[in-house]
């Protein structure tokens, strides 16, 4: 009995050793290194075990042997709550480090930046070739995306038109994996219906404007006109000084973009000439639509425009433009810019 009991007692022993060295062995377990290769992400599907886990850990080549991460999760449940999504594993260097990731659930951010004075078909590019975006709009017109973002009443020459200009916000806009083109495109017009809101309820006194949608179509051209943010309140007095008098835009951006794809960057005298709604130079007022994406400096811009007598300006060969008052003092300002110009060519 005696040797019995001593046989009970060592069996005891040895499994309750061996059942330390296993909880050990599985605690251990997240010191385990793991391989990460550049750029590396990992996608967790809604309602992954552990067994899961383990087994896209090792397809994924993370680690060569997963089958004591089960174990680990229930021995630590704080570590088992982990979260669907795509991730980067940029600094990830142990199992450790992998499940706190997980269980964070900082899912990998992609960015996409659309830039004032593009055009929509631009941004279109951009929206397209963003890596992770699911890509809902393709195949659809720009009419059809108009209508999904709801674009105000007010705007009824964007339909009639079929125009997206001016109606988004430039901005570098953050998403995550499987985020649509669309989603991104609701956030960035929903901006810019926000900051046109507030320009318009804001402006001046006694702007020819007669409703937010003038203002935006005069903002594109202040934005094409000029990428000096200080200017453009000088700029935007300008136009609103010719409206005021009755006096045409004349400005070659409106021109340019009538044009379409005509336009190889040169502006003859008899584009100038051609009609079109577009064309500044031949039609009274502003043009039907806005010519570009506005940034909000542009919108305040018109908002707010400086008060000047300015009715011209011209490029000054350093980026900027000088105002003048007069046709006199135009066609000065316009010699001197020519004779910069004539000098730079001469001087390369």
């Amino acid at each position: 009995m005696k040797k019995f009991l001593i046989a009970i007692l060592l069996l005891i022993l040895i499994l309750a050793g061996a059942a330390s060295f296993g909880y050990y062995k599985i605690t251990e377990f997240v010191k385990t290194p793991v391989n990460v290769q550049a750029d590396q992400l990992l996608t967790i599907e809604r309602g992954t075990t552990g067994s899961k886990l383990a087994a896209l850990f090792e397809q994924e080549k993370l680690i060569d042997d997963g089958k004591l991460l089960p174990y680990l999760l229930k021995l630590e449940p704080e570590l088992n709550k982990i979260k669907a999504g795509t991730y980067s594993l940029e600094n990830v260097k142990t199992m450790q480090n992998l499940l706190d990731l997980l269980n964070s659930g900082k899912e990998v951010q992609f960015n996409v930046k659309w830039i004032e004075g593009k055009t929509f078909k631009d941004w279109r590019k951009d929206l397209e070739n963003a890596p992770h975006l699911k890509q809902t709009l393709q195949g659809k017109s720009d009419k059809e995306i108009m209508a999904l973002l709801d674009i105000p009443a007010v705007a009824k020459a964007v339909y009639e038109w079929n125009n997206m200009e001016g109606w988004l916000y430039p901005d570098t806009y953050n998403y995550t994996p499987n985020s649509t083109d669309l989603e991104l495109l609701k956030r960035s017009a929903t901006r810019l219906q926000k900051a046109l809101d507030k320009a318009w309820n804001e402006r001046d006194e006694n702007l020819p404007l007669a409703d937010p949608y003038q203002m935006l179509i005069l903002a594109s051209i202040v934005e094409k006109e000029t990428g000096i943010a200080e200017e453009r309140p000088q700029v935007a007095s300008v136009f609103i000084n010719r409206l005021k008098a009755n006096m045409k835009l004349q400005t070659d951006p409106t021109v340019i973009y009538g044009m379409g794809e005509s336009y190889t960057g040169n502006i003859r005298k008899k584009d100038l000439e051609t009609i079109t709604p577009y064309n500044t130079y031949m039609i009274e007022g502003l043009p039907p639509t806005p010519i570009a994406m506005v940034s909000e400096s542009a919108l305040q811009a018109v908002a707010h425009p400086a008060k000047t007598d300015f009715y011209y300006f011209v490029a000054d060969g350093s980026g900027g433009h000088k105002f003048t008052r007069n046709l006199n003092e135009h066609n000065k300002a316009v010699q001197e810019y020519l004779r910069w110009y004539r000098n730079q060519k001469n001087t390369k």
